[in-house]
């Protein structure tokens, strides 16, 4: 403090600091004072909130009805999203773009697909029928070594690789690999017919047995088992 006039003038004077005064400094300069100062993160988040109410108060002045239409927009697009969705459902690929094969993980032999298959043409349900007889005719074939066990192997390949050594099966065994693919991935309906003919199928396979044939002949022949 400076004191002017007489001739302490332009003097400074210190004048002591009240010990209430200091005592008040201190309390006020604990943290529990500022602990609801907002921190970087909250006037971050302060900023955005004003930025998304002040976009939603341009729409609902450009919209009719005010602020009342906007929601009623909003609310009429919410529907039809969830219209949308609970038509079309959950987009999914199709069994057929996740796994041709014809055989699951978990191996079964012939006759244990053969008993599958009367199981279910026993109770109507001809798609099931269909898929595992022709199941029982590959294992089988893969039994009598026929056809090499492979993973993987699709009812087509399955039918091109037993038709070379089964020729005279080979147009009966392509139709069942695709009466296969028609149930299994074309969303198609088979019916006692077409389990049947697989099923007659099948017996034929099982009393034929390929036969090399003579070194003037070439390929193979067929005889009865």
């Amino acid at each position: 403090m400076t004191v002017t006039g007489g001739p302490t003038a332009d003097v400074p004077v210190d004048i002591p600091r009240l010990p209430a005064q200091e005592a008040a400094e201190r309390e006020l300069s604990k943290p529990m004072y500022h602990e609801h100062e907002p921190n970087l993160l909250q006037r971050g988040l302060d900023r955005f909130l004003d930025w998304v109410g002040g976009l939603f108060d341009s729409a609902a002045g450009h919209a009719p009805g005010g602020v009342v239409g906007l929601i009623a927009v909003v609310l009429v697009a919410l529907a039809v999203a969830a219209a949308l969705w609970w038509r079309l459902g959950t987009p999914h690929r199709s069994p057929a773009a996740i796994s041709d094969s014809l055989f699951d993980d978990s191996p079964h032999t012939a006759a244990e697909h053969r008993t599958a298959a009367t199981r279910h043409a026993t109770a109507g349900q001809w798609n099931q029928a269909v898929q595992e007889r022709i199941r029982a005719i590959v294992r089988a074939l893969e039994e009598r070594t026929l056809l090499d066990p492979r993973p993987g192997r699709t009812a087509d390949e399955a039918a091109a690789e037993a038709g070379r050594s089964l020729p005279a099966h080979a147009e009966a065994l392509r139709a069942a690999a695709r009466s296969f693919d028609d149930v299994t991935y074309g969303a198609r309906t088979a019916d006692e017919a077409a389990y049947r003919r697989i099923e007659q199928l099948d017996g034929a396979l099982e009393r034929t047995k390929p036969v090399l044939a003579t070194a003037t002949g070439g390929g193979f022949t067929e005889a009865p088992r």
